[in-house]
């Protein structure tokens, strides 16, 4: 317990940016959502928690093939902020292969009041989405922007 909030310390979470064709892949909960929060829409990015001792690119990795069946090497990190109050860091990951296949928690938990699927999202996508953390969208878009400019 954190004697500054009275709860349990958060651990770093590690999100993918898995980057291909111009597109991101994001986990979208399209809804209907269960009961704790009817009418969600909204999407994240793959990606979790860092274990005892994981170095935060085996974790990157490690979650974006857990979550979405995907394979990626780390580019660079993209961003650091905040999700769900915790410490999150965004990898840009790149030379992604594989088709994208749900996994995880987020299939474990897929149901017909609790649904996800994934999708490759362009940056102009993202707020449709409801992209979560909002914060992640500019960093994403400014990515968008600076890869089509070099195209």
């Amino acid at each position: 317990m954190s004697a500054k909030t009275g709860r349990a310390p958060t651990r770093t979470i590690v999100l993918a940016v898995a980057k291909k064709l111009n597109g991101v892949v994001t986990t979208a909960v399209p809804g209907p959502a269960g009961p704790r929060c009817p009418g969600h829409h909204y999407a994240v990015l793959p990606g979790g928690h860092v274990e005892d001792g994981e170095p935060l690119e085996e974790a990157v990795v490690r979650e974006l093939t857990e979550e979405t069946s995907l394979v990626g090497r780390i580019d660079r990190v993209l961003w650091t902020g905040r999700h769900n109050e915790r410490e999150a860091t965004y990898f840009l990951m790149t030379d992604v292969t594989g088709t994208p296949m749900l996994g995880g928690p987020e299939l474990e938990k897929n149901n017909p009041h609790n649904s996800f699927e994934l999708v490759w999202a362009t940056a102009d996508e993202l707020d449709g989405l409801g992209l979560h953390p909002a914060d992640a969208r500019e960093p994403l878009v400014h990515e968008q922007l600076a890869h089509a400019a070099l195209a």
